[in-house]
């Protein structure tokens, strides 16, 4: 019903930058909240940012201050700015959106979460 596409992972040095984007796709009529999670190897997986609709935003303490979330509403896109990257944010990068109301042959249909496929960040020198 609705499909995640990520891209913008990759391998960078400490204090670099990179830029993550999440493209939904489907007969989407709206889409609630929008975010990121990730996940290291042998940890579990956190919330790293998450967008409302309005724009109202929450971050992981960890990312406070170095990391910045926005969506495009009309691209249904979430963006995800990660500036002053260091080793602990190693981890695969998973696109979250929460409250999506499809539409039907009949009417709409409500789901609870569609999950992405990840993408790898890498922070090495």
């Amino acid at each position: 019903q609705v499909q995640l596409v990520e891209s913008g992972g990759g391998l960078v040095q400490p204090g670099g930058s990179l830029r993550l984007s999440c493209a939904a796709s489907g007969a989407i009529f709206s889409i609630n909240a929008m975010g990121w999670y990730r996940q290291a190897p042998g940890k579990q997986r956190e919330l790293v940012a998450a967008i409302s609709t309005a724009g109202a935003t929450t971050y992981a303490d960890s990312v406070t201050g170095r990391f910045t979330i926005s969506r495009d509403n009309a691209k249904n896109t979430v963006y995800l700015q990660m500036n002053n990257l260091k080793s602990e944010d190693t981890a695969v990068y998973l696109c979250n959106v929460g409250t999506v109301v499809v539409r039907t042959h009949s009417g709409f249909d409500r789901y609870l979460e569609f999950w992405g496929q990840g993408t790898l960040v890498t922070v090495s020198s």
